[in-house]
């Protein structure tokens, strides 16, 4: 089994060591192992949870979230439900974000065809700001 240290771990991940460190220190790696030098080292499992905590950050936990996951995960099968409840919710709020952006996307495509056709000269250019009260 590999073993790694935390700089193979952030390369490994994608992470900063800072972030490593601080996840290490509020507890969210369980039964960090250390070498002879006193130095954090984990095993592939360690990587694989790191990995999970990363996405759990991605889908908007906050430390706090992702603690009371770990600690559900620790308490084993019996939790799983609420861990799905968890998980959907989280699963919800992202569903939203995605609309909104496609919203946000939309909107854009709209205004960046209003500007094309009126630089071709397709239509006025009217503007909601500009007041023309003559």
């Amino acid at each position: 089994m590999k073993i790694y240290s935390m700089k193979e771990v952030c390369a490994e991940a994608n992470m900063t060591y800072q972030t490593l460190k601080y996840y290490c220190n509020e507890g969210l790696v369980p039964n960090v192992k250390r070498d002879k030098n006193n130095h954090r080292i984990f095993d592939e499992k360690d990587v694989k949870w790191i990995k999970d905590l990363i996405c759990l950050k991605k889908c908007g936990m906050s430390i706090e979230e992702m603690k009371n996951y770990l600690n559900m995960c620790l308490e084993g099968e019996s939790t799983i439900p609420a861990r799905k409840a968890m998980l959907a919710q989280k699963q919800d709020s992202l569903r939203e974000a995605i609309k909104e952006l496609e919203d946000s996307i939309s909107y854009i495509d709209w205004k960046q065809n209003f500007y094309d056709e009126v630089l071709a000269g397709e239509r006025p250019y009217i503007s909601n700001l500009i007041r023309n009260d003559t």
